[in-house]
């Protein structure tokens, strides 16, 4: 019980006090009478008046005067933006008018109402200047943290620390709701230590939101073990959890594999009369699957069922996943069946681990029954996830079968899933489908683009079907969209290819002519087409060309060039090539060197061909099996001229002789 003592003190050498005592016996009430005497023997006297005491409850606690938190809240919350004055001065001005003070539950309310973080903490620090004699009690203190814990501030836990610093110096303790805002404000063990610490040196009892929040920070802070100590030390107390803390806890334990903690939770959750729900079913599904105990999976599945649980979209994805894991496809699929049986909407994690299962065991003919089970849920989206995911993993003719599907069945296409076919069309060969499709796709309401004719370009190129080459390009140009510089790269690079060297110089001009300007790749794979058909000159005139304009020649230009010269014996040329190259700060590849080695010892400049050697290993670089061979043939003394050859990676055309 408080007691409030008001006391007046004595205003002159002559005062007579009157003591009445009040209605409460347990507090006293001062009113005083001050007289005054003149030097001419004159007496002045004057009685005063106490204010009159604060209301309070029937404890005798104050009780706040809510016209004052309202004023006072309205003068720190003022956002005019004309006003010059500060509110907390202002508010200092209103509470010295009424010669009244705060008291700490007043506080407390004040900062309830203020809608910001920082204006709080600045009024919280405000509050002892109003008054000599104001003190923050652990009521305003937890209000305080209460409010910075809510902050999304990133140097909140920075504040939260220092006001808890705050309280150390004043000698202020706390309460167990106190502890429990830090609780679940911190979310590290050191931090968490500290609130349990606090719990002892303030002499608390820990109730059983105390533990609960104590386990939650524990889960939030990935530590399982120490939540799992936590709810062990809450069992021995008698407290119980709820449905949500149990399904964090098994959660936890369920992802760490902590598999026999978690099913003694589950048995322990079942004595305590805390039934389990679709989501604690659902982890240890997926907990048991993980497991490889796919009938243990089941059999909770089917007792979620026979509880009266209707199993939603996770639940299900849960158990067909569990099953796929362990090859368990005919099961799984008989799930799905139940899924769809039961109104519930597959989705694309769905079809995914169904068609990996099939893929995994060699049964991708059954996707149509899957697409047919599920027929009313096929949406446009969900046939272009099929499309796409066959593709990737190279199934071409199930990913055209299922597009043709999706042709027929809907009326408007699917770019990705068209584009998906394409570069899955190409990939395999299969370039007339792939000149079909693209032939027809404007009639589902699709535009072809620049990136679905290079992919056919680029296949048609590597296959040099040059006649399909012409004819798509002059659709292209007829029809739109305009080609871009990849078109005109991809171009050159396969009539180069087909040993055609007029079209290829003829796209060339065409480039010049257009919006597009030709860029390194341009001239690499025009130096090519030109060198490896005998024009020689050209080649090298092109490549002066692109110097002049302002092009770098790079790896793969002077790789190219030293090449071809040395095939027309020309070795001087290859290696000025090759010193120019490293004049220019281009430095060669593994590539370029074996290219030069082979060059070299063809024309059996032995010692040159060592030299050479010894600046690739310089240089850093690791000699591969081309290199070998053609060390091998220098030490044996053998010119042999029989060659493989691969292709350039970039323009498609030999850059070196050797494999």
């Amino acid at each position: 019980m408080r007691h409030y003592l008001r006391r007046y003190p004595k205003l002159s050498n002559s005062t007579t006090t009157a003591v009445t005592a009040t209605r409460r016996q347990y507090a006293t009430k001062y009113t005083a009478k001050v007289t005054s005497t003149s030097p001419t023997g004159r007496s002045l006297s004057a009685e005063v008046t106490p204010p009159p005491p604060l209301p309070s409850d029937i404890r005798g606690y104050p009780l706040p005067r809510h016209d004052l938190i309202c004023k006072a809240t309205r003068i720190l919350l003022r956002q005019s933006p004309h006003s010059t004055s500060d509110p907390f001065s202002d508010l200092s001005d209103y509470l010295g008018g009424l010669s009244i003070s705060l008291t700490p539950s007043e506080a407390s309310e004040i900062l309830k109402s203020l809608n910001s973080p920082r204006l709080a903490l600045r009024f919280f620090q405000f509050c002892p200047s109003l008054s000599p004699g104001f003190r923050h009690d652990s009521f305003t203190y937890t209000r305080l943290l209460l409010i910075l814990s809510k902050s999304t501030s990133p140097d909140r836990l920075g504040l939260v620390r220092s006001v808890l610093a705050e309280m150390e110096r004043c000698g202020v303790r706390g309460t167990i709701s106190t502890v429990n805002i830090l609780i679940g404000l911190f979310g590290h063990s050191q931090d968490l230590d500290t609130c349990l610490g606090l719990v002892k040196k303030w002499d608390l009892k820990m109730n059983s939101y105390t533990y609960k929040c104590l386990l939650q920070a524990y889960l939030r802070s990935h530590d399982s073990s120490r939540a799992l100590e936590t709810y062990r030390e809450m069992r021995r107390r008698g407290y119980k959890l709820d449905i949500f803390a149990y399904n964090m806890l098994l959660h936890a334990l369920a992802k760490d594999e902590k598999v026999d903690q978690a099913y003694k939770i589950f048995q322990d959750m079942r004595r305590k009369h805390c039934e389990p729900d679709e989501f604690t079913y659902t982890i240890l599904i997926r907990m048991n699957g993980k497991s490889g105990k796919a009938d243990e999976s089941l059999a909770l599945f089917h007792e979620m069922i026979t509880k009266g649980f209707a199993p939603n979209l996770i639940a299900y994805n849960t158990m067909i996943q569990a099953l796929a894991r362990n090859n368990m496809v005919e099961r799984a699929v008989f799930v799905f069946s139940k899924m769809v049986e039961q109104n519930c909407r597959p989705n694309e994690f769905t079809y995914s681990v169904i068609l990996n299962a099939l893929v995994v065991e060699g049964r991708l003919g059954r996707l149509d029954e899957v697409v047919e089970l599920s027929n009313r849920y096929m949406t446009k989206s969900i046939y272009a996830y099929l499309v796409r995911t066959l593709s990737k993993l190279g199934h071409a003719s199930e990913a055209h079968r299922l597009f043709c599907n999706m042709w027929s069945f809907h009326d408007k296409g699917d770019r990705e899933a068209c584009i998906s076919m394409l570069e899955s069309l190409c990939s395999a060969g299969k370039t007339t489908e792939a000149m079909d499709l693209l032939s027809k796709i404007h009639e589902k309401g699709i535009t072809p683009d620049t990136i679905m004719y290079n992919t056919v370009f680029s296949a048609l190129g590597k296959s040099k079907q040059v006649s399909h080459l012409h004819e798509l390009y002059e659709k292209m140009k007829r029809d739109g969209p305009l080609p871009d510089i990849f078109t005109y790269n991809i171009l050159i690079a396969s009539f180069g290819r087909a040993g055609k060297v007029d079209e290829a110089v003829k796209l060339f001009e065409e480039l010049e002519n257009s919006d597009c300007k030709p860029d390194i790749i341009t001239y690499n794979s025009l130096i090519n087409c030109l060198g490896k058909n005998g024009d020689l000159d050209e080649a090298h005139m092109r490549f002066k060309e692109m110097q002049e304009k302002g092009l770098s020649p790079d790896v793969v230009t002077y790789s190219t060039l030293i090449e071809c010269f040395g095939k027309t014996e020309k070795v001087e040329m290859a290696c000025r090539l090759f010193d120019e190259m490293l004049a220019e700060g281009c430095y060669p590849n593994i590539v370029t060197y074996n290219i030069l080695l082979d060059c070299l010892e063809r024309c059996g400049r032995t010692a040159e061909a060592v030299d050479l050697y010894s600046k690739l290993k310089q240089q850093g670089l690791t000699p591969d099996s081309i290199t070998y061979a053609v060390l091998e043939r220098l030490q044996s003394g053998s010119h042999r001229k029989v060659r493989v050859r691969r292709q350039s990676p970039i323009t498609g055309w030999v850059v070196s002789p050797l494999r």
